[in-house]
């Protein structure tokens, strides 16, 4: 009898202490920095040299009012850092420290909180020439804006309605396998790991993005074999069905469909009937 092993992922949202919006300066440079302050002292976030609008990522954790970010080179390394010593999340303005781990060149942070974010809050991911930022409130995302590096031109609007993750709603990926890299947007996470997304295609007559209308539940996209795999877990991972889609003139057709149980007796997920887990 076929069986699978299936290993359960447990994904834990993201908590946030407070998302928070700055612009100001490191040195004379002006710069625009959005972060997500974690509940557990871990903290997430993306600056932009407001001239070139290329997302920095930043990486770190606040800790008895210390916050450090921490910048990564192309090889995963820890290349420069922020410090702000006395950090607190309600203060209108803030200073710190940018520092080069390499040279050991450091340049004042500062700093003065956003409290409109007219345009948008910006996104750790960017294509090419254009970046992204998303008007949200604290729970929900409303619109995607979609903007031309170092001019600021705004190219494309897109009306969303989706969980709001701070700097991690936007992904990008090549969805239906045409050597173009498009975009997604999280938009809701269900029981279990299941979450779903908004996928969007590039057009390259157009030089715009349109919504693709795949959807699933957690899908996957493998380039290799040019397949979008769906996993949909329930009943505390004791039922799982897995579907397999190509993609004809962007859409989605299915392939075929799995169905796994569990057994007791077995203690594992047993091949059924598609039927049964339905």
């Amino acid at each position: 009898m076929k069986h699978l092993t299936y290993f359960i992922i447990f994904f834990s949202s993201i908590n946030l202490f407070g998302q928070v919006n700055y612009s100001g300066f490191i040195d004379k440079y002006p710069i625009e920095l959005s972060a997500d302050i974690n509940t557990s002292g871990n903290s997430y976030g993306v600056y932009v040299y407001t001239a070139y609008d290329d997302p920095i990522v930043l990486e770190g954790n606040l800790q008895k009012g210390k916050l450090i970010f921490f910048e990564k080179n192309s090889k995963g390394n820890k290349s420069a850092s922020m410090t702000f010593e006395k950090f607190n999340l309600d203060s209108e303005s803030i200073e710190g420290i940018w520092k080069d781990l390499k040279n050991g060149k450091e340049l004042k942070i500062t700093l003065s909180k956003k409290n409109e974010i007219g345009d948008g809050i910006i996104q750790k991911t960017s294509i090419g020439d254009r970046y992204f930022r998303i008007v949200a409130d604290d729970q929900n995302v409303s619109e995607i804006k979609i903007f031309q590096k170092k001019t600021d031109k705004l190219i494309q609007k897109l009306k969303v309605d989706c969980q709001f993750r701070g700097v991690h709603c936007i992904s990008t990926g090549d969805y239906n396998f045409d050597g173009i890299t498009d975009f997604s947007i999280f938009e809701s996470s269900y029981a279990g790991p299941n979450t779903s997304s908004l996928y969007f295609l590039y057009n390259p007559k157009t030089k715009k993005y349109f919504e693709s209308g795949f959807s699933g539940t957690s899908l996957e996209f493998d380039a290799k074999r040019k397949r979008i795999i769906e996993t949909n877990q329930c009943c505390a991972g004791s039922s799982v069905t897995t579907a397999e889609y190509k993609v004809i003139k962007n859409k989605m057709i299915l392939e075929k469909e799995r169905c796994f149980k569990w057994s007791e007796k077995k203690q594992e997920l047993i091949e059924r009937k598609v039927s049964e887990c339905r």
